[in-house]
């Protein structure tokens, strides 16, 4: 699907005119709720996210069928700053592991029955430096943005976007940082295991780009201009399908930190545009918590996570089959021949 955009502008538009869930499927899905065989709240959350799912779905008793989880790769030009305890070059490596099946991510896609797409954004050419200049320019922060928005699967019914890139923490923690403010210290955290002085030099790289880009992004920062002078290809590209997502009705589960501030991007530029997307989990990455406060998602899991790839999210995929499981395959009161009152 061609994305149909060619501007940032046209991005925000398409954000702007994102449609809604079904009424008349969340009402059906309630009714139904309230006749199955199980004291009323008794499955507690699962309840919720069953009829949060059914009218994104359009279908009163849906089921999951075809997930898909697609991992973005990127290289970012920050990494030179030192800013990761691994070199540029295991982003490629990375992507070889994946396309091999041997990542953490493929596992767990497998264990969910979903498909997994991976798509490596220009690896050979690292987005600039953002202490010294924007990260991307907007045909490339545009192209980022499209090449998720054309890798989402419109017969999907569930996606879940990851990422690989030596440095997007760093990236992640920058974007947080201009949108919600806060010392630079409050969200930047180890990655992929700094010491104390990586973390200090972490979080000065961070100081220096929003500081940097303070002028660009304004006194009420815009998403999608911090999105291209402090993302990420990856980054972007993860919006993009989230933001795709939304147009085709499908129900998205945000990953880790650095999938949340993609998505964060989009809330900000356009309040209500991830009413789709739920989280899959809380990482162990420190401004984890409070960028999913921020956001207002409460995360699935908290299993201490903090690898990326799309990881966690790939694991709640099963959490929601289990809430839509007993929505749509229990008996009603009814069906059972079960007294309800």
């Amino acid at each position: 699907m061609t994305a149909p955009f060619t501007t940032l502008d046209q991005f925000r538009a398409c954000l702007i005119g994102l449609p809604g869930p079904d009424a008349a499927a969340q009402q059906g899905a309630r009714t139904r709720n309230s006749q199955l065989t199980k004291p009323p709240g008794a499955l507690g959350r699962l309840e919720d996210l069953a009829i949060w799912y059914a009218g994104w779905r359009a279908d009163p008793r849906p089921t999951i069928q075809a997930p898909q989880v697609i991992v973005f790769a990127g290289n970012h030009g920050v990494a030179a700053r030192g800013v990761s305890a691994f070199p540029p070059e295991v982003t490629a490596q990375m992507v070889a592991n994946f396309n091999a099946g041997g990542a953490a991510v493929n596992q767990l896609a497998r264990t969910a029955g979903a498909r997994i797409d991976v798509h490596a954004l220009d690896l050979d050419r690292p987005t600039a430096d953002f202490t010294q200049a924007p990260a991307m320019s907007e045909p490339d922060c545009v192209a980022a943005l499209a090449s998720g928005w054309e890798a989402v699967d419109t017969q999907a019914d569930l996606l879940v976007v990851g990422e690989m890139g030596i440095g997007n923490t760093t990236s992640a923690a920058a974007i947080a940082c201009a949108l919600y403010g806060k010392d630079p210290a409050d969200w930047t955290g180890r990655g992929t295991g700094v010491d104390d002085n990586g973390l200090a030099l972490k979080t000065q790289v961070v100081a220096q780009g929003v500081a940097r880009h303070a002028a660009a992004n304004g006194p009420s920062p815009d998403g999608l201009a911090a999105l291209a002078s402090l993302g990420g290809r990856e980054i972007a590209a993860m919006a993009g399908a989230i933001a795709a997502a939304r147009t085709h009705g499908i129900p998205v589960i945000l990953d880790g930190f650095i999938c949340c501030a993609a998505a964060a991007t989009l809330q900000a530029t356009v309040p209500g545009a991830l009413d789709h997307a739920i989280a899959g989990h809380q990482s162990a990455e420190a401004a984890h918590a409070a960028l999913l406060d921020r956001l207002g998602k409460a995360p699935l899991l908290t299993l201490g996570l903090r690898l990326g790839e799309g990881s966690g999210a790939a694991l709640a995929i099963n959490v929601l089959k289990g809430a839509l499981a007993c929505h749509s395959g229990m008996a009603t009161f009814a069906e059972a021949g079960v007294t309800d009152t």
